[in-house]
């Protein structure tokens, strides 16, 4: 078996396309062989015109080749692999038209040398696209020279053959360049393998292409697996690894190893929204965990600027601890070092809007924490946009956490103005937060310090994060309420919840997406919508309290109420607030009014 493996990676490796090929080497060496090419048919056609049949006819193939060969130059890194093989193909075909114009047998044999610049493209080629252009280029040139009269048998089969053996020599010499660029063990680009691509990516975008991004991947646990375990057990680690990998990345997304435990990913095209975005399903895809560092160009950086920029934030992903991605952005990083700093100085802000019981006279059973946040640069930018800032800068954890602590000591401080009305807290969670490695311990030692009850917590969490196919989020929710707390899932009814889902999840209660209420003036008088019947059936035969968000008027809390739901959260209830004003109603009377 490790021979055959052997040798199936030997067969793989040989269909790569070499590290050589960079765009902007094919195009200057195909462009000027191209352009060298054209000259040189011109120059012999304008000497000796009577050595061909049809004059007219070379000029012609002498200025496709030229106009080829600047147009090729012109294109420069821009040029794709298939272009560069449609060029050598070309050339194939415009020399053996050629041989077939000249009327000599010298003029043929001498035509037919040219043959020897398409062996040229054989260092830019794969050994079995090699194969198949100099097999063609050898059989073209064979028939041409065959069909011209007085053409030696010794003199066809020496031009042909030096091409043949040119050819091979040249992708021996591609190739053994190309393994110099490869990770032995993983088939990989390694380190200097991927300086040239992305090099090449670089000067594609200088150009006017799209703009690369890259995201750098340490990946952690290997050093202890294999201490433990031995060499072997940590190599099988990265191949198998690597293979997961390949399932999450798209076709045009290089994958390289730089290091024993590091690796980049080349997005051509990509932005850095989608670099963070996959340095999330790569995690997701590694048994062991991950790091991640993720960056993208900007106009006229060097690809050296770009890695190290990369580094650097692979570097403060380690810091601060597993599992963790990091944005260092040359872009427009206003936004999100406006919001780091405000975390940080505490002027984030964090508003409460009041839950009610319907079945108890509006009576104030909770409060939802709302995180609050104007941009200085941005006064106009939404909270939803805001949370997208935070995730896409690495900041999603400290937002999260300091709007945890800052609301359980608000709230600890609401409690006291009424002993006697115990209040449930409810928080948001970004699912990004919740997968982070030691999230449970974290909430239980916040708590610890603020004073808030674990029973008198919820967590809310959206329907794609709580997931039985994500089993670092369950698994998070599951410590979570171990120590007491509770958790809610939020906007039900607006993604793919089932009844086999909602049993298996761990979920206590349950808020009824604001869609389902908000603009609709249900009537007291008349039958709630079949719907909402259907919801507040399946949530009593599963025992899940509901708080029905989006209630914004009396008459739609009290169909509510008929309808079988417990608690209502929305204007009707109030508005945000701050904790001193909603004091004042919690010491004047329950009543929403």
């Amino acid at each position: 078996m490790g021979r055959a493996e052997a040798l199936w990676r030997q067969v793989k490796g040989a269909r790569r396309w070499p590290g050589i090929a960079v765009p902007a080497l094919e195009a200057r060496v195909a462009g000027c062989c191209l352009v060298f090419g054209g000259l040189f048919m011109t120059a012999l056609a304008t000497i000796t015109p009577a050595e061909f049949e049809g004059i007219g006819g070379v000029y012609a193939i002498a200025a496709t080749a030229l106009a080829a060969g600047v147009g090729t130059l012109i294109r420069g890194s821009r040029i794709r692999p298939w272009q560069f093989q449609i060029l050598v193909g070309l050339a194939i075909v415009l020399i053996t038209v050629t041989v077939i114009l000249a009327q000599s047998a010298v003029m043929a044999v001498g035509v037919a040398t040219l043959y020897t610049v398409v062996a040229f493209a054989a260092f830019f080629l794969s050994w079995p696209q090699t194969i198949g252009f100099l097999g063609f280029a050898v059989l073209s040139g064979a028939l041409a020279l065959a069909s011209t009269p007085g053409v030696p048998f010794g003199a066809a089969l020496i031009a042909t053959c030096t091409t043949a053996i040119m050819g091979a020599v040249i992708a021996s010499l591609g190739q053994l360049m190309s393994n110099s660029e490869r990770d032995l063990l993983t088939g990989l680009p390694n380190r200097h393998g991927f300086d040239r691509i992305f090099a090449s990516a670089v000067d594609r975008a200088q150009a006017g292409g799209p703009r690369p991004t890259v995201v750098l991947v340490v990946l952690e646990g290997l050093d202890a697996i294999g201490d433990k375990y031995g060499h072997q057990a940590g190599d099988q680690l990265i191949r198998s690894t690597v293979d997961g990998w390949r399932g999450v990345l798209h076709p045009e997304h290089i994958l390289a190893r730089l290091g024993d435990d590091e690796f980049a990913i080349l997005l051509p095209s990509g932005t850095e929204h989608e670099g963070v975005a996959l340095s999330h399903r790569i995690r997701m895809a590694t048994a062991t965990g991950c790091g991640a560092g993720v960056t993208a160009w900007q106009p006229d950086e060097a690809a050296s600027v770009v890695l190290s920029r990369a580094d650097v934030a692979l570097r403060r992903a380690k810091r601060g601890g597993r599992n963790r991605t990091v944005l260092e952005s040359a872009g427009a990083p206003t936004l999100a070092a406006e919001l780091a700093d405000a975390i940080a100085a505490g002027v984030v802000g964090v508003l409460y809007q009041p839950i009610v019981s319907l079945t108890e006279d509006n009576l104030i059973v909770g409060v939802e924490a709302l995180a609050r946040w104007e941009s200085p640069t941005r006064p106009d930018l939404q909270i939803s946009e805001v949370i997208t800032v935070a995730e896409n800068s690495n900041l999603i954890s400290a937002l999260d956490r300091y709007v945890l602590r800052r609301a359980c000591s608000d709230v600890q401080w609401l409690q006291r103005q009424r002993a006697d009305l115990p209040l449930t807290l409810t928080v948001n969670v970004s699912g990004l937060e919740l997968i982070e490695n030691g999230y449970p311990a974290t909430v239980a030692e916040t708590l610890a310090e603020t004073g808030w009850p674990p029973s008198q917590l919820v967590l809310e969490v959206t329907e794609s994060v709580v997931d039985v196919d994500t089993p670092a989020s369950v698994a998070a929710l599951r410590e979570l309420r171990d120590q007491g707390i509770r958790v809610a899932m939020d906007d039900f009814g607006t993604g793919y919840s089932t009844l086999s889902r909602l049993q298996k999840l761990p979920i206590d209660l349950l808020k009824l997406d604001a869609s389902f209420t908000a603009g609709t003036e249900l009537d007291p008088a008349s039958p709630p919508p079949p719907l909402l019947q259907a919801i507040a059936a399946l949530a009593r035969a599963l025992d899940l309290p509901v708080v029905v968000e989006g209630v914004e008027t009396e008459r739609q809390a009290l169909a509510l109420r008929q309808t079988g739901f417990a608690m209502a959260q929305g204007y009707y209830s109030g508005r945000p607030q701050v904790t001193e004003l909603l004091a004042q109603r919690l010491t004047a009377g329950s009543d929403v009014r």
